[in-house]
């Protein structure tokens, strides 16, 4: 192919990047109480190891990863824990969270004797990752020291790091990529020090110019690591995507890319892989990007996990008018939420406040057999069919179309000239199928 790209995929009608693009990243230090999740990735919850009345600190390890695939929880204030109880969070589920009461000081732990990442062994490398709680922060959530320590680690051949950013309206990884390009590529150099035949490649679609120049300028000299410009379409940060546009190689859903022996990170997990490793600090605040036409001032916030949403909104300015709707993370693949009283968590990329409510205000209609849904699907599925086997239960029918092989992207809900909730129907089907392969 020409640019580099994968098959299928929209391009919606406006990307809203342009409202937040050129804010710097600002620090924000939460005002009042924190809510700290101990579910904030795929895998087992941490178990708590702080208690009611306990004065915690910066970066004090205050849950512990509870099996292999789970992560370490941090604190990100100095104060003292209020009490450990279930909490509302942004997939409206309550989970068990610990509350506490910020003192402002922010008094951090004591600081370590450690190695240079240099001396470090790979294995030393991966239990600071694993130590720090770090996640995929691309929305994924799984625990990255597992994604990097697949069982065929000497084979990996291609260390891809997602800065694609495909999803409308963020800017939180363009920006990071603008304001800290040296840091990532050290970030990229420990993964591939642990990969001895990897080579790197730094993905950027083609319409953040400036960021693909910065990137390169932080590459320049690097035989191991390369710059891609890929097309600008959504989902083109997907992992599957992703490989099959630098690489060629395809992945479904029963495989993982270590599979065709491939790695993918997201830009933002790349940064707190060299934070950790360099520094030793764990993964206890992250960049969101706050945005939507019912913001007064648009912006990217480096965040303490836990800080309550509705403080966001007023670093941001407040609202210019009541917004009918409020999501966490991208338009395509957030979550809507109806309330935001929750906390910042370490998949939180983005809250986005709309004025009006585009999909409430479109009611669906029947099935026009257009096939525009087939025509967009990058996992090429039959969406339409699909989602009609998912409304009935026809978990037979729906594994036997591959059902499985769909990766949720919205792409068929958005292009869907009749407006039917086909994401949200083939997504409820996947889930069930999912927890019945989980019981047995």
């Amino acid at each position: 192919m020409s640019r580099l790209t994968f098959k299928g995929g929209v391009h919606p009608h406006t990307d809203g990047k342009d409202m937040s693009k050129a804010s710097p990243i600002e620090m924000y230090q939460p005002k009042g109480e924190v809510v700290i999740p101990l579910a904030q990735h795929i895998g087992a919850p941490a178990t708590a190891l702080v208690k009611k009345g306990d004065r915690v600190l910066v970066n004090q390890k205050i849950g512990e990863a509870a099996g292999f695939i789970s992560a370490n929880i941090h604190s990100s204030v100095s104060g003292t824990v209020k009490k450990i109880e279930p909490r509302l969070v942004a997939s409206g589920d309550k989970v068990m969270s610990v509350i506490i009461e910020n003192d402002g000081v922010y008094e951090e732990m004591p600081e370590q004797e450690r190695k240079s990442p240099e001396e470090l062994t790979r294995e030393e490398k991966l239990e600071m990752i694993r130590e720090a709680g770090i996640v995929g922060m691309g929305g994924a959530n799984f625990p990255t020291n597992v994604k990097l320590s697949p069982k065929n680690w000497e084979e990996i051949e291609y260390y891809i790091v997602n800065g694609a950013e495909c999803e409308p309206y963020l800017t939180s990884d363009y920006r990071r990529m603008m304001e800290t390009p040296e840091e990532i590529v050290k970030g990229v150099k420990i993964a591939l020090s642990l990969f001895p035949k990897a080579k790197g490649i730094i993905t950027i679609e083609d319409n953040k110019r400036d960021a693909i120049v910065r990137m390169k300028e932080a590459v320049k000299g690097d035989p191991d690591i390369a710059v891609k410009t890929v097309y600008t379409k959504y989902p083109q940060g997907g992992e599957r995507t992703l490989i099959y546009a630098t690489t060629g190689r395809e992945v479904n859903s029963s495989m993982l890319p270590a599979d065709v022996n491939c790695v993918v990170n997201n830009i933002d997990t790349v940064h707190a892989i060299y934070e950790a490793v360099e520094y030793g600090k764990p993964l206890n605040r992250r960049i969101v990007t706050v945005t939507g036409d019912a913001i007064a001032s648009p912006g990217n916030f480096n965040v303490a996990i836990g800080t309550n949403m509705a403080e966001l909104v007023e670093a941001a300015g407040g609202f210019t008018t009541q917004p009918e709707k409020l999501i966490a993370g991208g338009p395509m693949m957030g979550m809507a939420i109806y309330d935001l009283n929750i906390p910042v968590t370490k998949g939180t990329s983005a809250l986005l406040c709309f004025s009006k409510d585009e999909v409430r205000a479109n009611e669906p209609s029947n099935c026009i057999n257009c096939g525009r849904c087939v025509s967009v699907c990058p996992g090429r599925v039959m969406p339409a069919r699909l989602a009609v086997l998912a409304e009935h239960g026809d978990k037979e029918g729906f594994l036997a179309l591959n059902g499985m092989e769909c990766c949720e992207c919205g792409c068929c809900s958005y292009i869907c000239p009749a407006k039917r909730n086909l994401t949200q129907s083939i997504k409820s089907m996947r889930k069930d199928i999912l927890a019945e392969r989980r019981k047995k």
